[in-house]
């Protein structure tokens, strides 16, 4: 076959800095390939669900946005509403958001360090109660905020030295890199930012998991969710509805003339300013 012979010698006379090329040509094409893969990934993972809370305008000192999974949100909204329901200071809210966030991420964990589990990793041996307990949210978060509350002088304190006092953390730095997102968190669900919090793509198929009521009762101390509230209280116990509107089986939440929907996942406006709330549970009429 001369015409292939032809072709072989001609390969074995190329330039030898033809075969760098080549081979350097091979690695930026698998690199495109790699990065787009991560992309869709990235994309995929975006358009599921996910809870966002915007800062106000003009807002020094806070993260301008904050995005989180369902479960972070629906746990920053027990933490948040634990906290209003004891009545601790917004600066103990703010300071318990950014604890949990460092420790776990907003995550209810099994396991961490040695034998540190739930929000804030607490540790069975070191006398917070036991597994059971600290892996129950409302426990591991009202635990949390008897310890802080119980610190003489925590209120002048910044995150980090607070935190630390509560925690006793090897790396006690790394609590002030969250207090920007957990103030963000903090005012929408003390209900000083109307409308921050907007969850989009929920699935609302699986039956409530709680009732609305019990659940009320256990982290905010109050079952009175609709009918007429002050503007903080009526924002706050919206924003904690939508926060836990996948566990609660929420599709709709009305505050104000205002309604959030599972559907479009964004608060417009439906009504006139009324201070009026309610809250439509997915399947009933």
């Amino acid at each position: 076959m001369p015409g292939a012979r032809r072709v072989l010698d001609a390969w074995d006379e190329r330039p030898r800095w033809l075969v760098p090329v080549a081979l350097g040509t091979v690695l930026v094409v698998l690199l495109v390939v790699v990065v787009v893969v991560i992309v869709n990934g990235v994309t995929a993972v975006t358009a599921g669900p996910q809870c966002t809370v915007t800062a106000p305008p003009n807002s020094p000192g806070l993260r301008p946005t904050w995005s989180g999974s369902v479960e972070q949100t629906d746990n920053a909204a027990t933490i948040a509403g634990i906290g209003w329901k004891m009545g601790v200071p917004d600066r103990a809210v703010t300071i318990a958001l950014a604890t949990a966030i460092q420790e776990s991420g907003l995550a209810n964990l099994e396991s961490g360090d040695r034998d540190s589990v739930g929000l804030f990793q607490q540790r069975p041996s070191q006398g917070w109660g036991t597994e059971a307990q600290l892996t129950n949210t409302v426990t591991a978060t009202t635990k949390f905020y008897d310890a802080l509350l119980a610190v003489p002088g925590w209120a002048g304190m910044d995150v980090t030295q607070a935190a630390q006092r509560v925690q006793r953390s090897g790396y006690p730095e790394a609590y002030a890199d969250h207090e920007p997102e957990a103030r963000t968190l903090a005012l929408a669900f003390l209900g000083q930012a109307p409308g921050a919090l907007t969850c989009t793509h929920l699935d609302l198929s699986a039956p409530a998991q709680e009732t609305v009521v019990r659940l009320a009762t256990d982290e905010l101390g109050t079952a009175r969710l609709s009918g007429s509230q002050t503007a903080d209280t009526g924002w706050a116990i919206a924003s904690w509805l939508v926060g836990h509107a996948t566990r609660l089986a929420l599709d709709r939440v009305t505050f104000d003339g205002r309604t959030w929907t599972a559907e479009s996942g964004t608060w417009t406006q439906t009504g006139p300013a009324d201070g009026v709330l309610a809250l439509h549970r997915a399947g009933t009429p």
